[in-house]
């Protein structure tokens, strides 16, 4: 049974710098809207999408209250339990609604954070294989060392929903 459209509605959202934050100014969220079918094991099937598509280290849990972002790797959130209002974008805050079913594909060095979901949300996350992920916070201190680790992280290979044939590419090139 097929559980994914062939062509999602693909929202994107380009965020610069804000001197805290790097968000990846190259680099736009990319947002599926309704990328998977609702059903009862909907974190099971995000697991196995992103394993089979190159994305691996999955979890399952919230987006934390506070600003954060990964200067070393890429990240995609499949929502999987309750609508929430993620921000993106640091300190001008950018809110989305996503809805269960939605994917999130979060470049490097963009922050993200959640500060009004219930203890019902659930999003399932995974990474490009062989990136490994750190929390950042916005310090001071740590931005010369963000900004190198971002330049070095690559692109994915592939979609981590949609494999070979997903948008990811016409969206993430250069």
């Amino acid at each position: 049974m097929e559980r994914r459209p062939r062509d999602p509605e693909v929202r994107r959202h380009l965020f610069q710098d804000d001197g805290r934050l790097p968000n990846n100014p190259k680099l736009p969220l990319l947002v599926y809207l309704g990328a998977l079918s609702v059903y009862d094991d909907l974190s099971s099937e995000c697991e196995a999408w992103s394993g089979e598509n190159g994305w691996g280290g999955a979890w399952r849990g919230r987006v934390f209250a506070y600003h954060l972002y990964h200067s070393t790797a890429h990240e995609v959130l499949g929502i999987v339990r309750v609508t929430a209002r993620p921000a993106f974008d640091g300190e001008s805050v950018v809110a989305l609604e996503l809805e269960i079913g939605d994917v999130a594909v979060i470049a490097a060095g963009m922050g993200q954070c959640n500060p009004g979901a219930g203890g019902g949300f659930l999003v399932v996350g995974a990474y490009p294989r062989g990136q490994s992920w750190e929390l950042r916070t916005g310090e001071p201190g740590e931005r010369p060392e963000v900004l190198e680790n971002m330049r070095r992280v690559t692109r994915p290979g592939v979609d981590p929903v949609f494999g070979n044939e997903g948008p990811l590419a016409a969206y993430w090139v250069g």
